[in-house]
């Protein structure tokens, strides 16, 4: 039996629109709440991470978690800072943190600062660059669970060592090459605070102060309540649309100073409002203040 073209054509165009967000199908969802992670602390698939320093750890923090801290996530590499590990190291990481294929990761640290809320985005999309496809963030990281007197463990956890082999995900990044050629026709966002955007202060490790040429500005102070949680999916939405547009589908480049910075957008972007095609210039201001011939403002 035919089906009718009516119905034919409705299916296509159903397809086309919907199988793009259905393939970013998630176990849990990208952003959780200390409430929900309470609640499957004993599920058997989770993993938290906890990313603060070992000391910090020590003195207490959610039972069950690993502690991996941050500098195994981010490395020094070609001169960079901040970079992705090589893929056999970050194999390591993963497979000693107990983190398997089927796992459900939850990123935890202290989000009292920009530096240590920008540190857990980091490493987020450092898993989604190693393939784990169901990585969340605790919203509020570990100050928030303290200050709700939620349950702390002292012990150090030693996970059962998983095997997590790393596929990583290059397409999440762009070359210094590629941004150069796409200045003037795909929106490049600088996420650093304005003093810096503006040229007013820069880095010790950046050659000279700046933007790159015809970027604009969102820094990630503006994704967070005081309180250091996120805020709400529609004002997040409304922050990016305000310097991007709303079209999921083009490109977008989002740089700072090392690619540590851009990955709370970057993420906020990707995971949790559909943006298909924003991707990070992991170099940053780090290696293209170094090119005299690289176009800076002001």
């Amino acid at each position: 039996m035919k089906r009718p073209v009516l119905y034919t054509c409705t299916v296509l165009v159903f397809l086309m629109l919907f199988l793009p967000f259905l393939s970013l199908a998630r176990d849990i969802e990208p952003i959780v709440s200390t409430d929900w992670l309470q609640q499957h602390t004993k599920d058997p698939k989770l993993v938290i991470v906890d990313i603060r320093k070992v000391e910090e750890y020590k003195t207490g923090h959610i039972p069950g978690a690993v502690n991996v801290v941050y500098g195994s996530f981010a490395v020094m590499k070609g001169g960079l800072r901040n970079e992705m590990p090589h893929a056999d190291d970050l194999s390591d990481v993963l497979s000693n943190a107990g983190i398997g294929a089927d796992s459900n990761v939850v990123v935890v640290g202290n989000a009292d600062t920009i530096p240590n809320r920008t540190d857990i985005a980091r490493v987020a999309i450092t898993l989604k660059y190693a393939g784990v496809p169901n990585m969340a963030i605790l919203d509020g990281g570990y100050r928030k669970w303290l200050a709700e007197k939620k349950p702390v463990a002292t012990d150090i956890v030693r996970p059962k060592p998983a095997r997590y082999d790393v596929k990583t995900n290059e397409a999440m990044f762009v070359k210094k090459d590629h941004v150069l050629a796409a200045i003037g026709k795909v929106t490049i966002i600088d996420t650093r605070e304005p003093e810096f955007y503006e040229g007013k202060k820069k880095m010790d490790f950046v050659a000279k102060p700046g933007r790159i040429k015809g970027a604009v500005n969102l820094p990630p102070s503006q994704a967070y309540t005081k309180n250091g949680t996120f805020k709400t999916k529609a004002e997040l939405a409304a922050l990016v649309a305000k310097v991007a547009g709303g079209d999921l589908t083009k490109e977008i480049i989002l740089y700072c100073d090392t690619g540590k910075v851009a990955s709370s957008w970057a993420y906020i972007m990707t995971e949790l409002l559909g943006y298909r095609n924003a991707k990070i210039y992991d170099g940053s201001t780090e290696e293209w203040m170094k090119d005299p011939k690289a176009p800076v403002e002001p």
